[in-house]
C-alpha cells in the first residue's frame, strides 16, 4: 500500500501524500530559490546606496525649485526688452506679407500718392 492509497480512519478522506524532505529531485530547486533570495536581497540592499540615482533626483528636485522661483518674480528687464522686440519683428512680417498679398498696381498706386504728397510739401 502506498501513502497515497492510505485512507484515514477518523475522516474516510484520503490523506494528503507528504513530501519526503531532502529528496534529490527537490534539492537543486531549493539552492536555486535560495541563490535566487540572496540575490535579490544583495540588489535591494544595493539599490538604496546609488549615489548617482541620489544625484540625479536632487538636481531634478533644484531644477523644480529654481523653475517655481523663477515663475513667482516675474520677468525680468531683460526679458520684457527681448519679448518687445520679438513682437515687433513679428508684427513687420506681418506687415510685409500683408503687402505681398495686395496686388501690384495697388501699391504702386500708394507710392505714387506718396510722392505727389511730399512734392507738394516741398512747394509749399
Amino acid at each position: 500500500m502506498t501513502e497515497t492509497d492510505f485512507v484515514n480512519q477518523n475522516n474516510a478522506e484520503p490523506a494528503q501524500a507528504r513530501k519526503l524532505s531532502g529528496s534529490s529531485a527537490e534539492a537543486p530547486s531549493y539552492q536555486n530559490l535560495h541563490r535566487e533570495l540572496l540575490l535579490s536581497h544583495k540588489r535591494g540592499l544595493l539599490l538604496e546606496e546609488k549615489p548617482e540615482l541620489k544625484r540625479v533626483l536632487e538636481q531634478r528636485r533644484l531644477e523644480r525649485h529654481k523653475e517655481e522661483e523663477m515663475a513667482r518674480q516675474g520677468p525680468s528687464d531683460l526679458e520684457m526688452e527681448l519679448r518687445k522686440r520679438q513682437q515687433k519683428l513679428q508684427e513687420e512680417i506681418r506687415q510685409r506679407e500683408n503687402q505681398q498679398k495686395i496686388p501690384e498696381f495697388v501699391r504702386v498706386r500708394d507710392n505714387l500718392r506718396r510722392t505727389q504728397t511730399q512734392e507738394q510739401r516741398i512747394t509749399h
